[in-house]
């Protein structure tokens, strides 16, 4: 029972083979730099090929060369699991792939312009490449359709036709289920909330298994700062911008989705750079991890309002998993909340799931790496109209 997960950027592939019956990785690699002469593949850390390749057909072609001449075999392949960013109000669960769901990915591309091309292109290729197997979307944003109105309405004119969608739902829904096996309850009964910080960061609040409060909207540019996004700004500041700089509209959804968040602050939207200049005196990378960590402080204090009670809080992705010093400031001052952190446990480095509260934290506190093609391979199986037996 093996599952094939593909992740199409707009120059990149992302892939993994997983032995769903054993929940066990076979195979990972990566196409980038699509389009261009630099072009490589990388297939279980080994470069393989570095030729170029004109496009994603190009590019899947040279991974299905790969595994037959490397393997693992694709033959007990049962179907292949698709990331799509964004899935509007129409998926609020993954999506058996057929003409009709392809072109309702096409339609969503005005809320995710920079995802969802690159995505249905890679759905596109790989169902020429495997015209007989199920292909399954699996949408970001569908473990946020349990949002309450509340929470998912703006305030603003009705016919604008927005409103908040949320993203990183497979990561959110992998690592909120795991803390539940971790604090040995049934997922149903467990309150968490769960920081997904990495290059791209939000925060969601979790009852009992449901979505229903998360920090990114419309599109992943809102809520926590991020690696290149702003995150939160005051909505004045973009008609201030564009007749005060004469900036247009285009160039301010430039500047705030790729000049702005660590980078606009400090130059660089790497946290270890980051760190290092802070480590060095320098005054805006301090000032930026202020405001980072402010904010995502600023989060938890209002989810665990919206939660009522919490029981556990979960770092994950990459900065999540691996950057104690900023786990520690994010959960800075929030001891009358029952939030403490075992300094000893918060600095010891591992890639296993673990708790980093002290014994006496009304409130557990996780660290659980994430793993998306995992949560993509499993909703993939059980998605109707997908074989849960390997082809003969």
């Amino acid at each position: 029972m093996h599952v094939l997960v593909l992740n199409s950027g707009s120059s990149s592939i992302k892939y993994q083979l997983l032995d769903m019956s054993a929940r066990r990785r076979l195979a990972t690699g990566l196409v980038d730099r699509i389009g261009e002469s630099a072009g490589r593949l990388i297939h279980n850390g080994e470069a393989v090929g570095g030729d170029g390749f004109a496009d994603h057909e190009a590019g899947l072609r040279a991974v299905l060369e790969v595994f037959a001449t490397r393997g693992p075999s694709l033959e007990q392949v049962v179907a292949v699991g698709h990331r799509v960013v964004h899935g509007g109000s129409r998926f609020a669960r993954p999506a058996l792939i057929d003409d009709e769901v392809e072109a309702a990915i096409q339609e969503l591309i005005p809320l995710a312009p920079l995802h969802n091309p690159a995505n249905l292109e890679g759905i596109r290729v790989a169902r020429r490449a495997f015209p007989l197997l199920p292909h399954v979307a699996v949408f970001d944003t569908a473990f946020h359709q349990t949002l309450p109105p509340a929470a998912y309405t703006y305030a603003v004119p009705a016919e604008w036709g927005v409103r908040k969608y949320g993203f990183h739902g497979t990561s959110h829904a992998f690592v909120s289920r795991r803390a539940a096996e971790l604090l040995e309850r049934p997922y149903g009964e467990v309150n968490t909330i769960v920081l997904h910080l990495g290059n791209g960061a939000s925060v969601t609040a979790v009852r009992g298994g449901r979505s229903v409060e998360t920090s990114m909207g419309l599109t992943p540019l809102a809520g926590l700062v991020m690696g290149t996004r702003s995150g939160d700004v005051d909505p004045g500041v973009l008609p201030y911008v564009a007749r005060q700089l004469g900036l247009n509209i285009d160039e301010i959804d430039s500047a705030l989705n790729r000049d702005s968040g660590l980078r606009g602050l400090a130059g660089d939207n790497d946290l270890r750079e980051v760190w290092r200049k802070v480590d060095q005196g320098d005054p805006d990378a301090r000032l930026a991890m202020d405001v980072y960590t402010h904010r995502i402080r600023g989060y938890i204090g209002n989810y665990y309002a919206v939660l009522g009670h919490v029981d556990a809080i979960v770092f994950t992705a990459g900065v999540g998993e691996n950057d104690p010093r900023t786990r520690e400031l994010s959960l800075a001052g929030l001891g009358r909340l029952g939030i403490t952190i075992d300094q000893a446990r918060n600095a010891g480095a591992s890639r296993d799931a673990r708790t980093i509260s002290a014994d006496d934290s009304p409130v557990t506190v996780l660290v659980i790496p994430t793993d998306e093609e995992l949560e993509i391979a499993e909703q993939t199986i059980d998605t109707d109209g997908v074989a849960r037996n390997p082809p003969n």
